[in-house]
Formats: structure tokens, sequence, C-alpha cells
């Protein structure tokens, strides 16, 4: 079973900046498309970004394109979101998920998510 751990989350201010990371273990990480997505309170979990397994595609969300960059690197089997002038609405459990397909990642086709990491923009 492919195992993913977020991490990086926390409390930051309108404006500012956070980089999560994500592990992933027991599966061949170089051969997967990797996303994010996130889960805000009280509603569906919805699609970031996603990146193909070389790295080079990305593909954005609306709400956070020019804001967030994703990124990975396949000898560390991590792959990271560096997220920009955060806003409140940015608020939601963080999650990465895998899929063999970069083309359809976004659709959540595989249940390995992990616990998530918690990003919270407020004043």
């Amino acid at each position: 079973q492919v195992r993913l751990v977020e991490s990086g989350g926390g409390l930051v201010q309108p404006g500012g900046s956070l980089r999560l990371s994500c592990v992933a273990s027991r599966l061949t990480f170089s051969t997967y498309a990797m996303g994010w997505f996130r889960q805000p309170p009280g509603k569906e979990r919805e699609f970031v970004a996603a990146i193909s397994w070389s790295g080079t595609l990305t593909t954005y969300a609306d709400s956070v394109k020019g804001r967030f960059t994703i990124s990975r690197g396949n000898a560390k089997n991590t792959v990271y979101l560096q997220m920009n002038s955060l806003k409140p609405e940015d608020t939601a459990v963080y999650y990465c998920n895998v899929d063999p397909s970069y083309a359809l990642i976004a659709r959540m086709r595989y249940d390995y998510w992990g616990q998530g990491s918690q990003v919270t923009v407020s004043s």
C-alpha cells in the first residue's frame, strides 16, 4: 500500500508563505504523477496542483495559479507545494496523492490519502 506523509502546514497571516512537503513510500516514485489537493472546512476535497513524473508538466487550479508552485525531488521521493500570497480562503487540510497518469490525477482515482497538513490563513 502506498504511503504518503504530508508536513509543513501551520498558521500564517494573509499574504504570507508556507511550503508543504509530501514524502511517498512503497511505490516507484519517479514513475508517478503527483498532486496536491485540499479540503476546506465543511467542503469537499478539491484539486490544487499536479506535476508529471518527470517534473516537466504542471497544472494548477485557477484559484491558486500564479501564487502556488508544485515541484518534486525524485531522489527524495518528495513533492512540494510552495504557497505564496496566501489568502483566508486557502485555509484547508492539504493532501497529496499519486496517479500513474498525469492527465487523470485531478480525478482522485486512488484512495492513498495521508493524514494531511492543516493550513490556516488568518490575522
